[in-house]
């Protein structure tokens, strides 16, 4: 009996392991396929609740897992890619697309698991072209998906002689919460509800639950799966944990509801089970489809509520990151151009700011190793780098119009200057990084140093700030001023690197240390170059 029951856990476990890496595998082949556009689709195709759901299924369908859609849709809503409101339609869609899994494990295939993996692997191990891989990857995790069923499934098999499980399933029957909470913890701990789905599958077609049973168990899982979005939240924006919250919620509320009509709910299934002649693998995926269908048509028209409910369940200002441009309109290019240049003006200033905010997150950073600071300086420095592409884009478009010298002069200053701000991101990014790197190999600099650093640190953030402002006032007064201050910079760039020599000579300072010191002073001494850039720009010719 003991030989048995490790025979049981190791095909459970191992059927369990091949399948998850099975739909993995095949999630990132589909992906590939797709040409990792997925953000893209999110961010483009959710302008309103309707477009967010069939984005969500679009995606959930490519990724095949309603969890990683969750996880993407709370770091958009997180960057401000998102509003909450469009983000609880991706979510309702990814409940739908998460079902297709499902019905891919209803067409029982699991015979030909193995030769399906072989030809998986021959696309990838004899073919050097990029697509052929890619499909290789898809064909190979669809092979292991259904050979981890069956796995799991012949590890099952012994449960229906255990009068425990037969005890079990008699309680689950008659009492549907049990099933919920059952469902709920199995796929928090695993993960994945596609998995669960698919184990549950597998249980039903073995007769080891009845359907009564079975449903509850579905709708936990329901319930489970959002644990990964939960998790994702956790220490994020305020506007990322409300939209993990919504996705609690959503699933709560239809869990619940459906709990309600679970007697008609199942004579629905079974009625549709003997109808269409369908197998118990299929008809636990019916179920699933119509469950997470219907609860998204019923909560649909309800968004605006959901939004508010979960705004007044977690209270606070968003500190959101605003990712996307908020003056560049492509008709002014056509009507006026000089009023597009000025809306570009708007926007480059705007990224400055950016800029600033994110070498104070990084000072912030440095002084007390608080990852907050850090996540937020990571975020800005992305939001630097899609509003150097749209402005520029912006920019070339305005370049085909007819503008005056002037104008033209203007033009070209803007484009130099989204260039420097861009390179004071990538510097920021640097020294985050080098703070990172001390951080994990417990790297100490001595305090003197760092007070140092801190000096510079903010003579050349009020140089930057100086920069931004007298390119918004043409003022040459405070352009020359950054001038004076930049030579400030290298000065104590050059004090810095003495200073510190002096320290590893006197063995106060280990060689580490020194490199790591040595690169964040180099990294703000080109931020300081880049500043003067901004600024001999609104000098001119002088």
């Amino acid at each position: 009996m003991e030989l048995d029951v490790q025979q049981m856990l190791f095909e459970f476990l191992g059927g369990l392991g091949i399948f998850l890496y099975g739909i993995k595998f095949m999630g990132d082949g589909l992906q590939k396929s797709a040409g990792d556009k997925l953000r893209d689709i999110l961010d483009r195709f959710t302008t309103n609740p309707l477009m967010g759901v069939l984005a969500g299924i679009v995606v959930t369908v490519l990724l095949q897992t309603s969890s990683g859609t969750t996880v993407i849709t709370v770091g958009l809503v997180s960057a401000g890619f998102m509003t909450l409101r469009q983000a609880i339609g991706v979510i309702m869609g990814a409940n739908i697309g998460t079902t297709v899994t499902a019905f891919i494990i209803g067409i029982d295939i699991g015979e030909y698991a193995l030769p399906i993996i072989a030809a998986g692997s021959i696309l990838l191990f004899f073919f050097k072209n990029k697509k052929i891989h890619n499909f290789g990857q898809i064909v190979f995790g669809f092979g292991a998906l259904f050979y981890g069923l069956e796995l799991m499934s012949g590890g099952m098999k012994p449960l229906r002689s255990l009068e425990a499980f037969h005890d079990l399933t008699v309680s689950m029957s008659s009492n549907p919460v049990l099933g919920v909470i059952i469902g709920t913890v199995f796929t928090v701990i695993v993960q994945s509800s596609s998995a669960t789905i698919g184990i549950l599958q597998g249980l039903y077609a073995e007769e080891l639950v009845n359907l009564n049973a079975a449903l509850p168990i579905l709708f936990g899982d329901n319930i489970g799966t959002t644990i990964t979005a939960v998790l994702a939240a956790i220490g994020a924006s305020v506007a990322a944990r409300r939209a993990a919250a919504t996705h609690v919620l959503f699933n709560l509320i239809g869990t619940t509801v459906f709990l309600l009509l679970l007697k008609p709910f199942t004579l629905l299934i079974e009625s549709l089970a003997v109808n269409l002649n369908l197998n118990h693998e299929m008809t636990i995926a019916f179920a699933h489809g119509i469950f997470n269908t219907t609860n998204t048509l019923i909560q649909l028209p309800f968004i605006g509520i959901l939004a508010l409910v979960v705004t007044k369940l977690i209270p606070g200002e968003d500190s959101v990151v605003e990712y996307k441009t908020k003056h560049l309109d492509p008709v002014f290019i056509e009507q006026s151009p000089s009023i597009a240049l000025g809306q570009s003006k708007e926007e480059v200033l705007r990224m400055g700011q950016f800029a600033v905010r994110g070498l104070e997150e990084t000072n912030w950073f440095l002084k007390n190793k608080q990852q907050k600071h850090s996540e937020t300086a990571y975020q800005l420095e992305d939001a630097i780098n899609n509003l150097d592409r749209k402005i520029t884009d912006y920019l070339v478009k305005l370049s085909t119009s007819s503008l005056s010298v002037h104008e033209s002069e203007e033009h070209t200053v803007l484009m130099d200057t989204v260039r420097d701000i861009e390179r004071i991101g990538d510097h920021f990014e640097n020294i985050i990084e080098l703070a990172e790197y001390q951080q994990a190999n417990k790297v100490k600099v001595t305090e003197n140093a760092m007070d140092d650093l801190d000096v510079m640190f903010n003579l050349t953030i009020s140089t930057v700030k100086e920069a931004l402002q007298a390119l918004d006032h043409n003022d040459k007064e405070i352009a020359r001023q950054v001038v004076e201050k930049e030579e400030e910079i290298d000065k104590m760039e050059r004090k810095l690197r003495k200073q510190h020599i002096l320290r590893l000579n006197e063995g106060v300072c280990s060689g580490q240390a020194g490199i790591v010191y040595v690169d964040i002073v180099s990294n703000l001494e080109r931020i300081g170059d880049h500043a003067v850039n901004i600024a001999e720009a609104v000098l001119g010719e002088e």
